[in-house]
């Protein structure tokens, strides 16, 4: 405790009147409390208060340092409710940074949805693959796929994304659907070109790993394009769940090899640990939260395509 804390405690017991009354609000003991005054007392060589068992009176030295300490608590009070009201105020600034995918999915939701309700809220959201330094770059909120191991951050979960393999309805039309894995050799694959790997496509079945050797005649490290690409019927492509939910739901595109499953990743709402989230950050911590748990209950939402009979897919 500093002296500080004394010159507040002294004003505090000659508010209460009784030593029992204020140790109780500052949530010492009577003994420690005691030994706080007796401490300001030795360290500015004068005595504060005659004391006798019924009541408490103070001495010129007393009454002179009585309202300076009085004024120290009220600037604390005032700073405390300052801060307060500042940590519920919805007006100002925040800074979100996520993959780039991402943020071109929910950006609409953020400045419609979120914005026609809380009007006073600047978002400043910057799209970004790399590492950001949420502290040292002043960001409030991100969205990553590892959480990392700073301490200085928490991270919530938001979901397990997968890719879902997924065609235009045009493109089966002409190719045929395929029902396995394998069948995806016989047709043109949009690759992504951000993987080594981009031409091996791996799928499970219950406990039964499938490594398939697509090829096609486009690849893009961008899923935002690979998406126009199998919007406009180009071929087959993997994308994130996160991705997909109006398209599979309004029928521009089909969700193939819905019985395999692919690689899951989790995705993370990282911001800087604080006591308590100013509240203009929690509104848009908690939209994220809902637009992942909306896209999650629509995807399990849609309809299994019953079974039909296909025609065999063309060689390309």
């Amino acid at each position: 405790m500093s002296e500080l804390d004394d010159l507040a405690a002294f004003a505090v017991l000659m508010d209460a009147g009784s030593f029992t009354l204020a140790a109780e609000q500052l949530g010492w003991s009577k003994g420690q409390l005691s030994k706080r005054i007796s401490q300001l007392e030795s360290s500015h060589s004068v005595k504060l208060l005659h004391r006798t068992t019924r009541r408490l009176s103070l001495t010129a030295a007393g009454a002179a340092l009585l309202p300076q300490a009085q004024a120290l608590v009220r600037q604390v009070t005032q700073a405390r409710q300052a801060l307060s009201r500042l940590k519920d105020d919805l007006s100002g600034p925040v800074r979100v940074t996520v993959p780039v995918s991402l943020g071109e999915t929910f950006f609409e939701g953020l400045l419609l949805e979120l914005g026609n309700q809380y009007p006073q809220l600047q978002i400043e959201l910057e799209l970004d693959n790399a590492y950001r330094d949420l502290l040292r770059d002043g960001f409030d909120l991100a969205i990553r796929q590892i959480p990392g191991n700073d301490e200085r951050l928490v991270a919530r979960p938001l979901l397990a994304m997968q890719e879902l393999t997924c065609a235009s309805p045009a493109y089966l039309e002409r190719h045929g659907t395929p029902t396995t894995p394998q069948a995806l050799a016989e047709h043109r694959c949009l690759l992504n070109s951000h993987y080594s790997g981009r031409e091996e496509w791996l799928y499970h079945q219950q406990h039964e790993l499938l490594r398939v050797q697509v090829a096609g005649n486009f690849a893009s490290n961008h899923y935002s394009l690979l998406k126009k690409a199998v919007l406009v019927g180009a071929g087959v492509a993997r994308l994130p769940s996160y991705m997909l939910h109006a398209e599979l739901a309004d029928g521009r595109l089909c969700w193939l090899l819905r019985d395999y499953q692919t690689r899951s990743t989790p995705l993370f709402l990282v911001h800087p640990y604080q006591g308590g989230m100013p509240k203009r950050v929690q509104v848009v911590a908690d939209y994220l939260v809902r637009w992942f748990k909306r896209g999650s209950q629509a995807l399990g939402a849609l309809p299994v395509p019953a079974p039909s009979p296909t025609t065999p897919a063309p060689a390309l």
